[in-house]
């Protein structure tokens, strides 16, 4: 009979266990769990401490309502798991784990045939004075959900402050915003999710969420905390922010010292090497989750990107392969997706950071437009970033933001991207189509068709950060075709060089323009915009481009409410 031992019992660890029992009914399978908890979906913490999650044990039922406890895993599935039993040493050559009871103080040791290390990642503490003042939370555990959800209830939390806009920063954000508290969050770089997103999206996302009454401040370091025994106010380079609520959300480590002890490979990284089986540098230890390296299938690099899903198909594959498989992990586009109350924002594949520096010659594109057809209810506006390769056409990576249905383009290119796939691919998918769900060309395929136009020199489109700097040199034209109306509602900030005509009117007003000028077009989505492109080229004008993605994708502070 096999012995398989399982050192962690969250995603990675009992999905290994679990897939291991329905490829051999007879091994003997155990995890060691140093924790209480188990089986929990730790990405909906921040969902249960907004309230839309009601209970905090609904993170670990499984669909009909059963817990997914020790009692579930024995009976069901005949996996013993061993809870408040903590892994303290691996002997490789006598092939044992050296296991101590959390409770007790007992030892004992347990021998295998494979072993799995799934010991996951912990969240980073800054070693800043006043960090263990009281009330400051990383949310990496339930029982810090609890604790946060329950101070939240009391009304024990007057003001909150966040460190770090990544996805659990922002996630949080939301979550705390919900309970009508004041949230500011501090982020050392200048964006919001500056690990994924490039500047513009991050602007969109950065000017909405200071919308919804969010106080960000970016490019600003946290140096201390303050306070008797609670955390009473946050200090940073630049103020001192009052805060009787902290989350601290700068990033995450992977847990390896256990697999370092025991002599195995660890990357530049920082967590543990594994080939594509998910083995280590021992042929029986495999290990997956947080606290191993994954690849980049776009850079082929080694990368830290710890991500519940990429844990459970880890799983699944080291389940097979303890039984003699040979499944492989070909590796992670690190896909992610986020909610901030109705704003949806994602990625896939390299940004155009990651691009630059590996060294492309690339080309990208910024477009705007509604999810659905316009008239049908529900229809949201979506901003889509799409990045290919100048030479080839293949994609390379994209990014989205809006209220529409950003999760669905973000798939869609994903699967593209995992296929090697080209924008021409990205056209001759035969994407579903009906008035509920989507319009007659995908928002991901009007990406795609105006970046071959731009291949083909047919578009000439410029990007906000690069219109921007022009706006303030004064040296360009900014045309603006949308009607009076809308221009009532929102416009581009009042500079002199911006220049009001409605489309319909344009023709006929066409000497209010110098052909010698550089002309930038645009309108709420810059489809006008383009149509304004076309009209100017046709009668001569040589120097026409588009702002890409109009209006609604301008990442920087708007006028509100002024006539055109």
């Amino acid at each position: 009979m096999k012995k398989i031992v399982i050192i962690g019992g969250v995603a990675a660890g009992l999905k290994a266990a679990a897939k291991a029992r329905r490829c051999d009914p007879k091994a003997s399978i155990i995890v060691l769990e140093r924790g209480e908890l188990i089986s929990y979906g730790a990405c909906g913490m921040p969902y249960y401490v907004s309230g839309d999650v009601k209970d905090i044990d609904d993170l670990m039922k499984t669909p009909v309502g059963a817990m997914r406890n020790s009692t579930f895993f024995k009976n069901v599935k005949d996996i013993t798991v061993l809870t408040k039993t903590e892994a303290t040493a691996i002997d490789r050559e006598a092939k044992t784990v050296k296991v101590q009871k959390r409770v007790s103080g007992e030892e004992e040791v347990i021998p295998y045939d494979k072993l799995v290390i799934a010991t996951g990642a912990s969240a980073i503490k800054p070693p800043l004075a006043g960090v263990e003042l009281s009330n400051i939370y990383q949310l990496w555990h339930p029982d810090d959900a609890k604790a946060v959800r329950q101070g939240l209830e009391g009304n024990q939390f007057k003001s909150a402050v966040i460190i770090g806009a990544g996805l659990i920063g922002m996630e949080m954000a939301e979550a705390l915003t919900k309970w009508k508290i004041p949230v500011t969050v501090v982020e050392m770089k200048n964006q919001v999710f500056p690990a994924f997103l490039d500047t513009e999206i991050g602007g969109i996302v950065g000017k909405y969420v200071q919308d919804k009454g969010i106080t960000l401040l970016l490019d600003e370091k946290v140096v201390r905390f303050t306070g008797d025994t609670s955390v009473a106010a946050v200090e940073t380079d630049k103020r001192s922010i009052p805060a009787d609520l902290v989350i601290l959300a700068i990033g995450a480590r992977p847990n390896v010292e256990l697999a370092k002890a025991a002599g195995l490979v660890i990357g530049s990284t920082g967590a543990i090497v594994v080939d594509e089986e998910m083995r280590t540098s021992d042929p029986d230890i495999y290990a997956g989750g947080d606290c191993v390296e994954n690849v980049n299938v776009m850079s082929g690099k080694k990368v830290f990107a710890p991500m519940g899903s990429t844990a459970n198909k880890h799983g699944r594959i080291i389940g097979e392969n303890l039984c003699g498989g040979h499944l492989k992990f070909k590796g992670v586009l690190t896909t992610a997706v986020a909610q901030i109350h109705s704003l949806s924002v994602g990625k896939t594949g390299l940004t155009e950071r990651d691009t630059k520096q590996l060294g492309y010659d690339y080309i990208t594109t910024m477009v705007a437009g509604h999810d659905k057809p316009h008239y049908m209810p529900g229809a949201k506006l979506i901003t889509v970033k799409l990045i290919v390769d100048a030479n080839t056409s293949k994609v390379l990576g994209m990014q989205a933001v809006g209220e529409g249905d950003v999760s669905k383009r973000i798939d869609v290119v994903a699967t593209v991207l995992t296929l090697g796939g080209s924008i021409e691919d990205l056209f001759d998918i035969d994407l579903s189509y009906a008035p509920p769900y989507n319009s007659p060309i995908d928002n991901v395929v009007v990406a795609a068709n105006t970046l071959m136009n731009k291949l083909a020199g047919k578009f000439k489109g410029i990007s906000s950060l690069e219109a921007k700097e022009k706006m303030t040199s004064g040296d360009t034209v900014f045309l603006d075709v949308r009607s009076p109306e809308e221009c009532k509602q929102i416009r581009l900030a009042d500079y002199e060089n911006i220049t009001y005509i409605p489309l319909g009117q344009l023709r006929s007003r066409l000497v209010e323009l110098n052909k010698n000028d550089e002309i930038i077009a645009f309108c709420k989505i810059s489809l006008r915009g383009y149509e304004a492109e076309g009209i100017l080229e046709g009668v001569g004008f040589e120097n026409v481009k588009v702002l890409e993605g109009g209006i609604v994708s301008w990442p920087f502070v708007c006028d509100k409410k002024n006539d055109c």
